[in-house]
C-alpha cells in the first residue's frame, strides 16, 4: 500500500489490552445515520502508523493479532517495526537485482508479513518499537532518502564499474547500519535477538513457533478481469514486490467471501483505494454515492494524507443516499484508467446495516483515534468495497467451501 498516513501520536500499549469501537453512527453532528449490528469481533487497540506509508504492516499484524485471539491466545501485540525491518532489507536485494526496476520505498503488501515471519520470525510491539530517533510517532521521511540515496547511488556504482567488474557484499551492511540507526539494531542472525516474554526467554524464530501461527493458511483474493477466473495471479501493483500470488475471482464471490468470513468468525486483512472524495474519514463513513456532485472538499490531502486527509462536506455524509450499483465492468475500468489505485491497507472486523438495509464492513484503521468520533473505525459500504477494494487477506478456512473447492484450496 501506498503512503497513507496521519500525523497522530503512537500509542504504546500494554500486552494485554484488547479493544473494541463504539458504535456511533458517525461522528457528524446531527448524522441520520442509524447502524444495526450484524456481526462484531474483537480486535486489539487502534495504533497510529504515524507520518510513514507502513500501513500494510499495521493492518496485516492487526489481523494476526485477532487471529491469535480466535485461536485462544490473547494478549500479543505484534511489532508493526520488525516486519518493516526486515521487508526493507528484502525490498533492497529485489531492487538490486532488477536493477532498480521494483519499488523501493515505504508501501508494502500484505505479503511481505508472511515473506518476513517465514524467514526472520516475529517479535512483540515491546521487543522492537522502532523509535531509534528522538521521537514517540513514526516518520520516516528522513529514514527513505537515506535508504532510496544508496540504493540509487549503488545501481549508478555499478553501472561505472569496468567491464568485468563487481559490487562487493558490503552494502547489505550499509543498507542495515541505516535501519540499525533509525528503527533499532537487529542482530543479523535473528537467534541472538533475545528477548523475554512472561518471564520466558525467545528470540524472533521461537517465537513465532510459540505463536503457531501457519503462514501457509493465509491467502490473498482479488477481482480483476484481466486475469484468468478462478486461478492465481500477480496483482499487479507497484509495492508487491515480493510478487506474491492472489486468487482472482467474480467481483460477487469477493464480496460473498468478505461477507461470509466475518460471519464465521474471522477477520480479514483488506486494501483498497481511499484517496476519493467519497471516502470521509472524519465522517467515519466510505461511500459511492450516485450524485457526488454536492460533495465540497475543505483544503486538499497533502503528499502523505497525514491527518486523515482533506475535510469532507456533503449531504451523503449526513443521511444514507442512494449508491452506483458497481458491476464487474465499472470495477475494471476504474483500475485499468487508474481511478482506482492501491492506497492503503486496513482491517475488516464487523458487518453492519443502515436503516436502508445498506450493507457496511466495520473497518479498523491505523490512524489513531483522534481524527474521527468512532475511535479510529470507519464503515464501508458494500458499493465501496466492490468498487475500491484491491485484495483481501484471510484464512483459508474463512473462505465458503463452495468457494474453496472452486478455487482448489486444500
Amino acid at each position: 500500500m501506498k503512503k497513507i498516513v496521519t500525523s497522530a501520536a503512537f500509542l504504546f500499549l500494554t500486552l494485554s489490552a484488547v479493544a473494541q469501537p463504539k458504535e456511533y453512527s458517525t461522528n457528524k453532528e446531527g448524522s441520520e445515520y442509524k447502524f444495526e449490528k450484524v456481526v462484531h469481533l474483537e480486535a486489539t487497540p487502534v495504533q497510529s502508523q504515524g507520518w510513514t506509508g507502513t500501513c500494510w504492516s499495521f493492518s496485516a499484524l492487526s489481523f494476526f493479532e485477532t487471529e491469535l485471539e480466535r485461536l485462544g491466545k490473547k494478549g500479543h501485540i505484534l511489532s508493526e517495526m520488525y516486519i518493516v525491518y526486515q521487508a526493507y532489507l528484502g525490498k533492497a536485494e529485489k531492487y538490486i537485482r532488477t536493477d532498480g526496476n521494483t519499488n523501493f520505498d515505504e508501501g508494502g503488501a500484505f505479503h511481505d508479513i508472511p515473506w518476513v515471519i517465514k524467514r526472520f520470525g516475529i517479535v512483540p510491539h515491546e521487543a522492537f518499537k522502532g523509535l531509534n530517533y528522538g521521537s514517540d510517532t513514526h516518520t520516516h521521511a528522513e529514514m527513505i532518502e537515506v535508504l532510496q540515496g544508496a540504493m540509487d547511488g549503488l545501481l549508478e556504482w555499478r553501472d561505472d564499474l569496468p567491464r568485468n567488474g563487481k559490487i562487493t557484499t558490503a552494502w547489505k551492511g550499509a543498507i542495515r547500519g541505516v535501519l540499525n540507526a533509525y528503527l533499532g539494531s537487529i542482530p543479523e542472525r535473528v537467534e541472538d535477538f533475545k528477548f523475554e516474554v512472561d518471564g520466558k526467554e525467545y528470540n524472533p524464530i521461537t517465537y513465532r513457533d510459540e505463536l503457531g501461527l501457519n503462514m501457509d493458511d493465509y491467502v490473498s483474493l482479488t477481482s480483476f478481469s484481466n486475469h484468468p477466473w478462478n486461478e492465481r495471479c500477480h496483482l499487479a501493483i507497484a509495492d508487491n514486490w515480493a510478487w506474491g500470488e492472489s486468487y482472482n475471482v467474480s467481483l460477487d464471490d469477493l464480496w460473498y467471501a468478505a461477507e461470509s468470513s466475518l460471519k464465521e468468525g474471522y477477520t480479514f486483512a483488506w486494501g483498497a483505494d481511499v484517496s476519493e472524495d467519497y471516502f470521509s474519514f472524519r465522517s467515519s463513513l466510505a461511500i459511492v454515492p450516485k450524485d457526488k456532485s454536492t460533495i465540497k472538499v475543505g483544503g486538499r490531502n497533502n503528499k502523505n494524507y497525514s491527518d486523515a486527509g482533506s475535510e469532507k462536506q456533503a449531504n451523503c455524509f449526513m443521511e444514507p443516499v442512494e449508491e452506483e450499483v458497481i458491476t464487474q465492468e465499472k470495477r475494471q475500468l476504474a483500475y485499468d484508467n487508474k481511478q482506482t489505485t492501491d492506497d492503503h491497507g486496513m482491517h475488516a472486523v464487523g458487518v453492519y446495516k443502515d436503516q436502508k438495509g445498506t450493507k457496511y464492513l466495520l473497518i479498523k484503521n491505523s490512524w489513531g483515534t483522534s481524527s474521527n468520533d468512532c475511535d479510529g473505525y470507519f464503515y464501508a459500504s458494500e458499493a465501496f468495497f466492490k468498487y475500491k477494494t484491491i485484495n483481501i487477506f484471510l484464512h483459508k478456512d474463512a473462505i465458503p467451501k463452495d468457494l474453496k473447492k472452486k478455487l482448489k484450496i486444500d
